[in-house]
């Protein structure tokens, strides 16, 4: 994707055509963790994913719920690659609004080759839990500065 392109057009398109994300959160003290996670974008403000509750970055959102994210393609070639990076608000989802969001990500997951997803898959007996994020700001680096990005939800 060429920089002279419309810096929303392309946070839009990378974060449409990608299926990982890079979640970094930090826990009480500030220490930092990076994980990479399967998402399903609800529009361009909003990111699910499904973690085990006691998987590190499960653990860091119960005490600190500011997490940087970032969307990129990995096999582009060197000094070609663009990234989307965000700061966002994340947390569990809550039980009332686990039945709408566990079936978007559910279709998302079937989209790729993935299985369905139900609550009874999420809920307090399951070793999962479906988690969100809300970006604040979206970020595409040009050659020379980053570039914030309004980005429509």
């Amino acid at each position: 994707m060429a920089h002279e392109q419309d810096p929303a057009a392309i946070a839009r398109a990378i974060i449409d055509s990608n299926l990982y994300m890079v979640l970094g959160t930090a826990d009480a003290a500030g220490v930092p963790w990076v994980s990479p996670v399967y998402y399903a974008p609800v529009g361009y403000g909003e990111f699910l994913w499904l973690s085990s509750p006691e998987a590190k970055h499960s653990r860091n959102l119960r005490s600190r719920h500011e997490v940087a994210i970032v969307i990129f393609d990995s096999t582009a070639a060197i000094s070609t690659g663009q990234g989307v990076y965000m700061s966002a608000v994340a947390h569990e989802v809550s039980s009332d609004e686990v039945d709408d969001r566990i079936e978007f990500f559910s279709r998302r997951s079937l989209e790729h080759g993935g299985r369905p997803f139900s609550v009874r898959d999420v809920d307090a007996s399951s070793r999962l839990r479906l988690y969100t994020a809300a970006a604040n700001d979206h970020f595409v680096l040009e050659p020379d500065r980053d570039l914030r990005v309004p980005v429509s939800p």
